[in-house]
């Protein structure tokens, strides 16, 4: 089975040290602490306001990626403002994840219609590899929006997982992920690599990997981090990638 990997999003992280003004919790100390247990890679989206991840962490984390962590994955997610794709272009990420959030959301809640969006998309592609970074856009769970991503030049998608994640009962969690599966290929069959993020949790992450054994990349950070008050980093870490069926 391909291997998935695991990109820690640190935003949880940065919001709860922004409740004081006060430089713990460490995003890039527990950056550090999830690189050295195996996470493939960090994950950021960095906000006009600022209420989480601050430009500041944008530049701590490029250099203590590049100084202590070459070949792991720097992934900055965010809406194509100018403002963002001038950050991008400073910290020249491995990866750009188009999203498109309104600057009052609270979180990432529905994925691009890539068919509306054709330009915008398009000319926001076509910058962020003008830099060398791979361009992942973020879409719902349908193949249309998928295979749309792929005429702007895009490298991958992100299926938004929240439907699935916010499911309980047995036969809605079931019908997310049929939507899920038939989306991934339809992605894949258009040239496209998948990745995958929000609200996924080590109960049901094994599923949607079992359904779409053929994800690259998980963005987890919700989750994680209140795993990690439980079990500490380094452990939640291990346990999933091990979630994601990697031996370890």
């Amino acid at each position: 089975m391909p291997l998935t990997k695991l990109s820690v999003n640190v935003n949880a992280i940065a919001q709860l040290r922004n409740r004081r003004d006060l430089p713990w919790p460490s995003v890039t100390g527990l950056s550090a602490i999830a690189l050295d247990a195996g996470a493939y890679g960090i994950t950021v989206h960095p906000r006009p306001d600022e209420r989480h991840i601050r430009r500041s962490d944008v530049t701590k984390l490029t250099a203590m990626l590049r100084a202590d962590w070459p070949g792991r994955e720097f992934n900055i997610e965010g809406y194509p403002t100018e403002e963002f794709l001038s950050l991008c272009e400073t910290a020249r990420p491995d990866q750009v994840t188009l999203v498109p959030d309104d600057p009052a959301q609270a979180t990432s809640d529905h994925g691009w219609d890539t068919i509306a969006h054709r330009e915008l998309l398009s000319e926001a592609t076509a910058r962020i590899h003008g830099f060398g970074a791979r361009v992942s856009i973020f879409v719902d769970a349908d193949p249309a929006m998928a295979t749309g991503a792929a005429a702007h030049g895009a490298d991958r998608v992100e299926f938004y997982t929240g439907p699935y994640g916010h499911t309980f009962d047995a036969a809605g969690k079931a019908a997310e992920l049929d939507k899920l599966k038939v989306s991934a290929e339809a992605a894949r069959d258009a040239g496209l690599a998948i990745n995958a993020g929000h609200d996924l949790t080590l109960d049901n992450l094994p599923a949607l990997k079992a359904a779409v054994p053929f994800i690259a990349e998980v963005s987890i950070g919700h989750a994680l981090t209140a795993d990690a008050l439980i079990y500490g980093m380094a452990e939640t870490i291990r346990r999933y990638r091990a979630a994601c069926g990697e031996a370890v």
